[in-house]
C-alpha cells in the first residue's frame, strides 16, 4: 500500500480553517502571524510560488516554491493559484492544491498576503477567515516606519501613503472578518489567537447543529 504523502497526525480534526492575515508595512503583521503559528499546534504557514531567482540563503519549499516564468504561466492557466500578483517584475502566488490538502486534514492554514490577494482568496474560498492588523493611529504608524531606519524619507512617505490606501480598502471590502489594533504587541497576538480559536469553536458548533438537524430529517 502506498503511504500517504502527509501521514495523518493525532491532532487531525475536521477543524480546517484558512486564515488570511494582512496589514500595512510597519504594523507588525509578520510578528503577529508567526506568533499565531507558534501558538496554535496544528497550524501551517503557506509557502508561496515565485518567479524570483533563488538566492544562496533560500530553501526550496521552505522560503518559496521557485518556478520559471513558463511554469508560473502554466499554473495560472490551470487555475492552480488561490491568488497571485506581480511585485516589482516578479510574480508570487498561493498554490491551491496544497492549501486544500491541509484544510482537509483539519489544519489551520495561514496566509500573510496583501489586501488584493485577500480579496482574491475570499472570492475563491468564501469560508476563509480574514484578519486585518491596524495601527493605533496614522501618526504611530509613521513613527514605526521611521524607527525601522531602513529607508530614506521619500520612500517612507510612499510606504505611508500606500498603508493609508490599504487600510481604507480593507475597510471597504468584504475580505476581513476581524480587525485587530496593534497598540500593544502581546495583546494584539492574544487577540489574533483568540479570534481564530473563537471562529473554530463557532464553526464546530454550527457543524454539530447541522449534523443533528440532518439526523432529525
Amino acid at each position: 500500500m502506498t503511504p500517504e504523502r502527509y501521514p495523518r497526525l493525532p491532532t487531525d480534526t475536521d477543524d480546517g480553517l484558512l486564515l488570511v492575515i494582512s496589514g500595512p508595512s510597519g504594523v507588525g503583521k509578520t510578528t503577529i502571524t508567526r506568533a499565531v503559528e507558534r501558538s496554535i499546534p496544528d497550524s501551517v504557514f503557506s509557502v508561496s510560488a515565485t518567479t524570483r531567482a533563488k538566492t544562496d540563503a533560500d530553501v526550496e519549499g521552505v522560503d518559496y516554491h521557485f518556478k520559471t516564468e513558463c511554469q508560473f504561466d502554466a499554473m495560472v492557466a490551470g487555475d492552480e493559484f488561490l491568488e497571485w500578483a506581480g511585485v516589482f517584475g516578479k510574480r508570487y502566488g498561493t498554490p491551491r492544491a496544497w492549501v486544500q490538502e491541509q484544510l482537509q486534514r483539519g489544519r489551520l492554514v495561514i496566509l500573510e498576503i496583501d489586501v488584493e490577494g485577500a480579496k482574491q482568496v475570499k472570492r475563491a474560498m468564501a469560508e476563509a477567515f480574514g484578519v486585518f492588523i491596524v495601527p493605533p493611529s496614522e501618526e504611530e504608524l509613521l513613527r514605526r516606519l521611521r524607527d525601522r531606519k531602513r529607508e530614506d524619507e521619500s520612500l517612507i512617505e510612499k510606504r505611508f501613503a500606500e498603508a493609508r490606501r490599504e487600510i481604507e480598502e480593507a475597510n471597504r471590502c468584504d475580505a476581513y472578518d476581524a480587525f485587530i489594533v496593534n497598540d500593544d504587541l502581546e495583546r494584539a497576538i492574544q487577540d489574533a489567537v483568540n479570534a481564530v480559536r473563537d471562529e473554530r469553536a463557532r464553526r464546530r458548533v454550527a457543524r454539530g447543529a447541522a449534523r443533528r438537524e440532518a439526523g432529525d430529517a
